[in-house]
């Protein structure tokens, strides 16, 4: 009786079985991988990154970023100017920023500086003309003391001009604004020292005080005060070589008082005539 072959099995059933666990254990890794790539968490990327370079020698020790060293361990050499394409692209916004305040800054610093010139130029110009005011101040005392009315005319000074004042109870008769006839010779002696400054501007003001006026011909204290400092004006006009568009005359009435109306001697000393000789840093 012949014998049976015995039939052929094929390869042993277990090779495909290695083959099919190595597969999954690649797509576990694959899947590891996104998930750590798609993670938030920077400790578990740079691990990652750690865990690559040793394993396959990616971005080599000493190359931090994409501009430094070399791409790969074999020696291929990467576009060593390729983050400074990017740089300017990604930076861009910040660069215009920084140059917006940059600028700000440079604005703001000359600013501050044109100011301080300016305030530096005002204090200068203000030194000056007060220095005027004050020469001009003791060249009147002395004038005022050689003629002997000292006394009778306050002088006083600022940056601006020069003030004489007169007291009104000299000048006039109380409602009155014609100058008195004993007062001529104080006025007349005025005129003659301010011919001096006839490139000066000089204003004329006259005051009152606060006691209610009202007659036939100065309805209030206003217009007393007007006709008062325009009858001063006429007579240094007319009696010494001052020309008319150098001088001005004002009534201010009882708004500008020096001293306390609720005394006799305080309206006293508002009822009175300013004369300002101004400098010629304000005579324009």
């Amino acid at each position: 009786m012949a014998k049976r072959r015995k039939q052929d099995d094929g390869p042993s059933g277990g090779s495909w079985i290695d083959t099919f666990a190595d597969l999954m254990n690649l797509l576990l890794c694959f899947f590891v991988l996104l998930f750590s790539m798609s993670s938030v968490d920077v400790d578990k990327f740079e691990a990652l990154v750690q865990s690559l370079e040793h394993s396959f020698s990616v971005l080599p020790a000493g190359g931090s970023s994409v501009g430094d060293g070399q791409m790969v361990s074999s020696g291929i050499s990467q576009f060593l100017l390729l983050d400074e394409y990017y740089k300017p692209e990604a930076n861009s916004s910040s660069i215009e920023n920084a140059g917006k305040e940059n600028l700000e800054t440079d604005g703001e610093e000359k600013d501050s500086e044109e100011k301080e010139s300016e305030e530096a130029l005002k204090e200068e110009y203000k030194d000056a003309a007060l220095a005027e005011s004050e020469e001009m101040a003791e060249e009147l005392e002395r004038k005022l003391a050689e003629q002997m009315i000292a006394d009778k005319v306050e002088v006083d000074v600022n940056a601006q001009y020069v003030l004489l004042t007169l007291n009104g109870a000299l000048l006039f008769d109380s409602g009155q604004s014609q100058i008195r006839e004993d007062a001529l010779n104080l006025v007349n002696k005025l005129s003659l020292l301010l011919e001096k400054y006839d490139s000066n501007l000089i204003d004329i003001e006259g005051h009152t005080d606060n006691v209610p006026i009202s007659n036939a011909k100065y309805e209030n204290n206003d217009v007393l005060s007007a006709y008062r400092a325009f009858a001063v004006k006429d007579y240094i006009l007319g009696n010494s070589s001052l020309g008319a568009d150098k001088i001005r005359a004002t009534g201010c009435g009882e708004y500008k008082p020096v001293a306390d109306n609720s005394t006799p001697e305080g309206r006293a000393r508002n009822r009175r005539v300013e004369v300002k000789i101004y400098n010629s840093y304000n005579s324009n």
